[in-house]
């Protein structure tokens, strides 16, 4: 086994540390609930026969109770493209749960946002707690103890994150995670960022946006960027918690069933009764966690993970910080180069060797743990393998990674990386911490000190530009937009108007207690940014014509104003919570988010995790 890196174990040791407690008393509790908890043998005749009344043939099965009954939470709709795959999937599950003696039942539902149906609308508030909604949605599913492990169908930016946290709280249970893919790949990307921005700028219509975006998201799968849904996937991979090879497979094809197949027959393998249990809450461990950031940092992968990968360790009782990211960037080198980051997409990432040459080249330059458990194998290279059919036959195989990348405008080996370090930094100073996502910025661009201008709207920052009152350097400061204030939407829609600034030779940077897209782009952005406004955040004493300096280079964000003036100025006035669309009915989980660096979870503050 090639020798860890230095770093990587220093990390490790840190958030072992630190969790010693919570971990402990996280791995108490799975125990307990194994022994002492709702199960079908202990159900009450009257409880069994209500959860297998429509089981039809395989009532006889459930009620002898000799073999694996497979609950499946599903976050099917039609509306979200990478979800409507999932329509089939129950029947098929059973099918296949019954090839080898098994049962499935679909436990529960899920809701399922689309960030891109919602990007820049005011559904977006909702977005982020969902994810909170999507795992309690998971506990109710599995709290009927009809199920002994558990297939859980979610692809995209809150849904895996979701599925994850509630089904930590039934850690004992073995699962496995099964994605449907992307789709095709379509509009060539920087064909669809140009035309945003010629929209942006007024020279073309929204008939040839919409044109264009249509050529962009044409089919059923998951969207082909590289954001927080195909960052999900990534990350399930090197915690070793799909079957090998699964994310990337394009839905529809006979190989995306096989592989779907051998997931469900893995499941009844790795149950309680057998001799290779394997609990999702074991599998999830510190040095998973710690995998999950190298991977993310590896291949350029979303910024909204620096909120969900706390909020999913704190589930397991693990608990990391932006620092972990920020030391694991300054080692972990960028392997990848996938939209927004470069050119190609998820397709021609995977047609270039993909996650088996991300998990391979990693291990061997000491960058991930391999000794983990995973739900496929001894350790996580066996993961480091590509499914394929044998002959014109449904046979399923696995091969191993490729020794080198297929395409170097795409993968890298660590040794001679796109660039040296992982792109995701933490930067700090008299305003706060946050995250800057340094892959995909020029490096002359990531320093910046510029006179601010500040909004609490997007729309605000958008009109500004259009009546040309941000033609300058300027650090674009939009605040009122944490987890508290409004949900912490996505500013996604900034991208374009603050791109064609800076293609305009201005200096521009944005500053925002905020999200941006899972895409966050070329234009330099402290995110996240933590104590938000809500409550005293330094942010909302920040004024107008106030420079700033923002550095992922010297890890600095400050803003330069005499300390004593700083200290008498008073927090800005938020504005009043939006109404409709449904956010009125989040107001108890805005009340109650924490940090987000911790996570921006009610749910997880409110039960002392």
């Amino acid at each position: 086994m090639p020798e860890l890196h230095p770093e990587v174990a220093a990390v490790t040791e840190r958030v072992i540390a630190r969790s010693r407690d919570s971990r402990r008393a996280y791995l108490d509790l799975i125990d307990r609930e194994r022994e002492a908890g709702v199960h079908r043998p202990k159900l009450a005749c009257g409880n069994l026969a209500h959860g297998f009344a429509a089981s039809g043939e395989d009532k006889s099965a459930i009620i002898a109770g000799r073999a694996m009954n497979i609950g499946v939470v599903t976050a099917y709709n039609d509306m979200l493209s990478a979800h409507q795959p999932y329509g089939r999937y129950p029947e098929q599950i059973k099918i296949f749960a019954r090839e080898v003696g098994a049962t499935a039942q679909v436990a529960g539902g899920t809701p399922a946002m689309c960030d891109g149906v919602t990007q820049g609308q005011r559904g977006m508030e909702l977005s982020l707690f969902s994810r909170d909604v999507i795992a309690l949605s998971t506990a109710v599913a599995l709290s009927h103890g009809m199920f002994e492990g558990a297939a859980l169908l979610g692809i995209c930016d809150k849904i895996v994150p979701g599925l994850i946290i509630g089904s930590l709280r039934f850690g004992h249970l073995p699962m496995i995670l099964i994605p449907a893919g992307p789709m095709p790949s379509g509009l060539a990307n920087k064909e669809k960022q140009r035309i945003r921005q010629l929209f942006a700028e007024g020279k073309v219509g929204r008939k040839e946006l919409l044109e264009s975006e249509s050529a962009s998201y044409h089919g059923a799968g998951t969207c082909t960027f590289y954001g927080t849904a195909n960052s999900n996937q990534m990350m399930m991979d090197v915690m070793g918690l799909h079957m090998p090879g699964a994310s990337f497979i394009n839905p529809g094809t006979r190989l995306r069933q096989a592989v779907t197949r051998a997931a469900i027959h893995r499941l009844t393998e790795i149950g309680w009764n057998g001799n290779d249990y394997r609990p999702i809450g074991r599998c999830i461990d510190e040095k998973a966690i710690v995998n999950a950031i190298v991977g993310l940092l590896a291949t350029g992968g979303s910024t909204n993970h620096a909120i969900h990968l706390p909020a999913m360790a704190r589930a397991a009782g693990i608990v990391i910080d932006w620092e972990d990211f920020d030391r694991l960037s300054g080692v972990v080198p960028l392997i990848a180069r996938v939209y927004p980051n470069g050119a190609g997409d998820v397709n021609h990432f995977h047609a270039a060797g993909g996650m088996s040459y991300v998990i391979a080249s990693l291990i061997d330059a000491g960058l991930l743990h391999d000794d983990i458990l995973t739900v496929a194998g001894t350790r996580l290279r066996d993961h480091a393998r590509d499914p394929k059919l044998s002959g014109e036959g449904d046979d399923l195989t696995f091969e191993d990674a490729p020794a080198e990348p297929l395409d170097d405008t795409m993968l890298r080996p660590p040794a001679t990386p796109f660039q040296p370090d992982g792109g995701m930094r933490l930067v700090k100073g008299n305003l706060g911490r946050a995250t800057f996502k340094t892959s995909a910025v020029e490096p002359q661009r990531r320093t910046i000190e510029a006179p601010a201008r500040v909004f609490s709207d997007q729309d605000d920052v958008i009109a500004a530009f259009k009546a040309g009152e941000l033609e300058r350097d300027v650090v674009v400061v939009v605040r009122f937009q944490g987890p508290r204030a409004n949900g912490m939407p996505e500013l996604h829609k900034l991208t374009p108007p603050l791109g064609v600034l800076q293609d305009r030779g201005h200096k521009v940077a944005l500053v925002t207690d905020g999200r941006m897209s899972g895409a966050s782009g070329k234009v330099p952005a402290a995110i996240h940014l933590s104590p938000e406004a809500v409550g005293g955040g330094p942010i909302g004493r920040i004024r107008d014509g106030d420079v700033i300096r923002l550095s992922a280079e010297d890890g600095v964000l400050e803003v330069l104003v005499d300390p004593a003036e700083w200290d008498a100025r008073e927090d800005a006035t938020p504005p009043p919570p939006g109404l409709g669309t449904g956010r009125e009915l989040f107001a108890f989980m805005r009340h109650g988010a924490d940090d987000a660096e911790r996570g921006g979870s009610a749910m997880l503050a409110a039960a002392g995790l």
